[in-house]
């Protein structure tokens, strides 16, 4: 099979989309952790993230092994994430804590 999705970090919860991915389509996805095979739920354009395991409303999208943001809903193995699922955190003062600065 060949590889369709990439994970960079062993603690990204999302892998890269090496082509464009259509739904129910059965695609190698390939880590630090080794090769597994994730089946497609949504329309994927080459280069947007996929998820890779379940990520609740509320908990953090990982990437490069970082924070991108929070998911907005719960986001199924196999789901785009993009804006529609995902909300940025940087920049946001209401996050800022009284005694940090921003």
């Amino acid at each position: 099979m060949k590889q369709e999705l990439h994970i960079i970090d062993d603690k990204d919860n999302t892998a890269i989309a090496l082509a464009d991915l259509t739904p129910g389509s059965k695609v190698s996805c390939s880590g630090p952790n080794g090769e597994r095979e994730i089946t497609i739920l949504d329309e994927i354009p080459f280069g947007h993230k996929v998820a890779v395991r379940a990520i609740g409303a509320g908990e953090h999208v990982i990437k490069y092994g970082e924070s991108i943001g929070a998911a907005t809903q719960d986001i199924a193995p196999g789901n785009h994430v993009h804006t529609q699922n995902l909300e940025s955190l940087r920049g946001r003062g209401d996050l800022v804590g009284a005694d940090s600065s921003p």
